[in-house]
């Protein structure tokens, strides 16, 4: 069977790319110029937004088992603890997975080369993309293996991280600057009296912080900070003295240890033709609130049920235009508070100094006692606050929903199990009118109908409504009229998948 598409990059984003194309039945190829997955546990992270995608494709429940959900975070200062942040639960009934998950990058990329390979997909290790040339009816492409080889595919999608091959053979700039600071990263064997699995721990100093947690298991340590000046950190017992100075931690071997700059970029397109970034190849930003990896997830979810839906037939080739019109718009905004956050946070100025010493263990742990702080922050960190709604996808407002917004998870109903068939589907919460259920007959999407009660108002849905939900989860129109919403399928052509 001939591929259609071919993915360049087999970590994360290209992982969860492939994951999705074998849910919506579209033939690929998935090239890695590595050896195998990454061995080193690199991001951390796991966002609630994207378990929610997880839970689609049904696999969230994998995750979750081998992942840890942090319960709080650590304020101190010289080893002492200054404040607790309780995280344990933070997003309520906004989710059904209401935390954040700790799960090691490499834990994380096994586990979906184990659900590709259960699903009979080869990842093609050891290849490299040489070359490609973007026609109006293709992508001609030389890749090369033991030999090169010639083949074509309908669409690239260049997953292939922050040194793309891809991006670089589209010729596009990748604007954007780098922190001066150098950070350092180990994952470490340490024994500590004070440290609990699940917890973090950040040492905010005047001059400095440094961040920890357990990782894996008991014993397994993570630290992040930033390099002092007067150590060259070629090896991690360089800063060692310092680390020990200033944790409760007694360190007896190192697994991992790199030292790196990190930088602020995001592409100037994200498509090319038929070509496409995603992930690191198209956006890289600061380790701020651990979004990264799971923004890289986002756009693979995105693409790939789009290209899903027009390489089936099942929508017109105008859809793909969206993509970059969504995802880019949120890479830019999230480069933008990301590296906000951060420079306030490492800055050696009177506001870094007093947002360490003061905002964190004093202010923060204060605000965190209200509902409403808790809410937005998880909002925030866990991506569920993404929306569309300046995409030509997003159509319509009824209640305090619009089209772009992510469909709101009712605890009560369930409704996300419906999501499940990762397809377009039409909810309407409350009494489905009869005449409305006569003129959606000739509408080949299904209709989920739910009990209208005080929980489906507080998600800010609107009674009756019709909400046309798209595969990825948020809303493309909502409104009261089915002939409205016929006009909308028919603008881009949409039919379901199955």
């Amino acid at each position: 069977m001939k591929a259609n598409v071919l993915i360049v990059g087999a970590g994360p984003t290209g992982l969860a790319m492939a994951l999705t194309l074998t849910k919506l039945g579209v033939p690929f190829r998935i090239i890695e110029k590595n050896k195998g997955p990454g061995e080193t546990s690199r991001a951390l992270v796991t966002q609630a937004r994207i378990l929610e995608h997880y839970q689609q494709l049904g696999v969230s429940d994998k995750f979750v088992k081998e992942g840890i959900p942090l319960t709080a975070v650590h304020i101190r200062n010289g080893g002492e603890d200054k404040a607790e942040l309780r995280l344990k639960d933070i997003g309520g009934a906004l989710s059904p997975f209401p935390y954040v998950l700790s799960l090691p990058q490499d834990v994380y990329e096994r586990l979906l080369v184990k659900e590709l390979e259960n699903a009979g997909v080869e990842i093609e290790w050891n290849t490299e993309l040489v070359s490609f040339t973007n026609q109006e009816d293709g992508v001609k492409v030389i890749l090369k293996q033991d030999g090169h080889e010639e083949c074509q595919f309908d669409y690239i999608c260049g997953c292939d991280g922050a040194h793309s091959t891809v991006r670089h053979g589209m010729e596009t700039d990748f604007p954007g600057g780098t922190y001066d600071q150098q950070f350092f990263v180990a994952d470490v064997e340490a024994e500590s009296d004070s440290l609990v699995l699940g917890d973090m721990y950040m040492n905010m100093e005047a001059n400095g912080f440094f961040v920890f947690m357990p990782v894996r298991k008991k014993g397994i340590i993570r630290l992040i900070g930033i390099v002092p000046e007067d150590v060259r950190a070629i090896d991690f017992w360089e800063i060692y003295p310092t680390v020990q100075k200033k944790l409760d931690l007694t360190v007896s071997q190192v697994n991992w240890f790199s030292t790196y700059k990190v930088h602020h970029r995001v592409s100037e397109k994200f498509r090319e033709g038929r070509v496409f970034l995603a992930g690191d190849a198209a956006h890289i930003h600061s380790p701020a609130g651990g979004q990264g990896m799971n923004t890289g997830i986002g756009d693979a979810v995105n693409l790939a049920w789009k290209l899903a839906s027009v390489v089936k037939g099942k929508a017109s080739r105008d859809l793909l235009e969206t993509y970059e019109q969504e995802r880019r718009a949120f890479a830019n905004s999230l480069v933008s508070t990301t590296d906000r956050a951060f420079t306030n946070i490492i800055g050696q100025h009177r506001r870094g100094k007093v947002l360490r010493t003061v905002f964190f263990p004093y202010v923060l742990p204060f605000l965190l006692r209200f509902p409403s702080t808790r809410k937005g922050v998880f909002k925030t960190i866990s991506q569920t606050r993404i929306h569309y709604h300046e995409s030509m996808l997003s159509v319509g407002t009824a209640g305090k929903r619009r089209g772009g917004d992510r469909l709101p998870w009712v605890q009560n109903h369930n409704n996300y199990e419906a999501l499940q068939s990762f397809d377009w589907q039409i909810h309407v919460y409350g009494t489905v009118k009869q005449q409305v259920r006569d003129e959606l007959s000739s509408v080949s999407i299904p209709v989920h109908a739910y009990e209208w009660d005080s929980s489906v108002e507080a998600a800010g849905l609107q009674e009756s409504a019709l909400y046309l939900v798209r595969p990825d989860g948020y809303i493309g129109f909502v409104g009261e009229d089915v002939e409205d919403m016929k006009r909308y399928l028919n603008k881009f052509q949409i039919e379901t998948f199955f």
